[in-house]
């Protein structure tokens, strides 16, 4: 890369505080070749969003079959839709064509990803695993409860990161909502289920995730609440952002460990070793755990950081 290329490759990262060594080392450098190809024939990040969705569907599909030659297949094609994935938002971020919509497809795009993944190694297990052939409802459940906990562990991956990146690049370089603003949003868009059901839906439904994330971290709203009634205007300032970048960087690598790389390298070994239900069992316990003490720590410096605003000490 000549320097220009550099700069903009760096620009089209989130942050280095926030991206994960994986994506660092391999995703993002080819991430950001594909942003470059679809910029110069015109694609637009969503249509690269919807590309890795069918692509990671094909992935899914592939962890259906016993026949390791075919999950490796399945598995070329995850990694192949995640490298998509990674050049939307590279693209988004060198071309400006950030958009709401944008934001929810990336998140339904991983939905769509593991809710195919999960329903393969559901339905192998049940035509190649006595155990669960007798017993069907066990790895219905084990599906069914891992879904649930890994839509929480991303959700909040997901809030603790873009909180982290409110205050290291302000709102221009975070995509932190809030359920509050949404909701006017939605009122004031005139977007209504009969004039247009699809685009309410997905607002409803990102609305309702936001919703989530924040009922999940109360002290992180009073946070928000005490800054805004401290700071209307926005103007934080640099010591407490600072403080706040201090206390949070040693956490993101807990965010990064719940977001996509070290779920798909649990998933491929669980894979070689021809016994992905597994995955599941690491989903409930490993995963769980890491996302109890990453709400505990985030709702502790936040709780701390809301005692120095009351007692003025910014």
């Amino acid at each position: 890369m000549n320097q220009s290329q550099k700069d903009d490759y760096q620009r089209s990262l989130k942050s280095l505080d926030t991206e994960e060594g994986i994506d660092l080392a391999f995703y993002r450098p080819i991430g950001y070749r594909w942003a470059l190809l679809a910029a110069r024939f015109g694609v637009s990040p969503n249509a690269i969003t919807i590309a890795a969705i069918f692509l990671g569907i094909a992935a899914g599909i592939m962890f259906y079959f016993p026949e390791l030659r075919l999950n490796i297949i399945g598995m070329l094609l995850l990694v192949w839709a995640n490298s998509f994935d990674s050049a939307d938002g590279q693209l988004a971020r060198l071309t400006r064509q950030y958009s709401r919509i944008g934001r929810i497809l990336d998140g339904l795009c991983g939905d769509f990803w593991f809710v195919t993944i999960y329903l393969a190694i559901v339905f192998r297990e049940l035509h190649c695993s006595p155990f669960f052939a007798g017993h069907p409802g066990v790895i219905w459940v084990m599906a069914c409860v891992t879904g649930v906990c890994h839509t929480k562990q991303a959700a909040m991956a997901d809030y603790y990161r873009q909180f982290h990146l409110y205050f290291l690049k302000g709102e221009e370089g975070s995509e932190l909502d809030s359920a509050d603003q949404l909701q006017r949003h939605i009122e004031e868009s005139g977007v209504t289920w009969s004039n247009n059901f699809w685009k309410r839906l997905t607002m409803e439904i990102y609305l309702n995730y936001t919703r989530q994330q924040e009922a999940t971290a109360p002290a992180m709203q009073a946070l928000r609440r005490e800054l805004h009634r401290r700071f209307p205007s926005g103007n934080i300032p640099a010591s407490f952002r600072e403080d706040f970048r201090r206390g949070s960087l040693p956490l993101m690598k807990y965010t990064n460990i719940l977001s996509f790389n070290w779920r798909t390298i649990t998933l491929f070994t669980t894979l070689f070793i021809g016994q992905p239900w597994l995955y599941f069992v690491a989903e409930l316990t490993v995963f769980n755990l890491l996302l109890v003490y990453m709400i505990v720590r985030h709702e502790r410096l936040c709780r701390r950081l809301t005692f120095r605003l009351e007692e003025g000490m910014y």
